[in-house]
């Protein structure tokens, strides 16, 4: 099994996206199917999502519309935010970071 967790910077404040909604599901022959949805800390980060199986494609899916109406700002541009990635069979751990602001997006895999 593979741990995934993510953080959330918030980069056209400068800090953490805290109260980011986040949801983890898993690729199947039937479509997406959840399997744990968390929101971020006051750090920016999420580290209760569950573990998945190696081989496994799975997709977090970030709701950028509900944290930044906590800001009281306009609507993102881009609504949410889908990674989907390959868990591979030899790492026991993925932190998947989200660079965000209100008109883009960047993403990487973490350490």
């Amino acid at each position: 099994m593979t741990d995934i967790s993510t953080h959330v910077l918030d980069t056209s404040l400068g800090r953490p996206a805290e109260g980011v909604p986040v949801e983890l599901a898993l690729r199947t022959e039937g479509g997406w199917q959840v399997l744990g949805t968390s929101a971020t800390d006051s750090d920016g980060r999420v580290k209760d999502l569950p573990a998945v199986e190696a081989g496994s494609v799975v997709r977090l899916l970030f709701d950028t519309t509900a944290y930044f109406a906590l800001r009281s700002s306009e609507p993102p541009f881009f609504p949410e935010v889908p990674i989907v990635f390959t868990v591979a069979p030899a790492q026991h751990h993925y932190h998947v970071p989200l660079l965000l602001n209100p008109f883009g997006y960047s993403v990487y895999r973490g350490s």
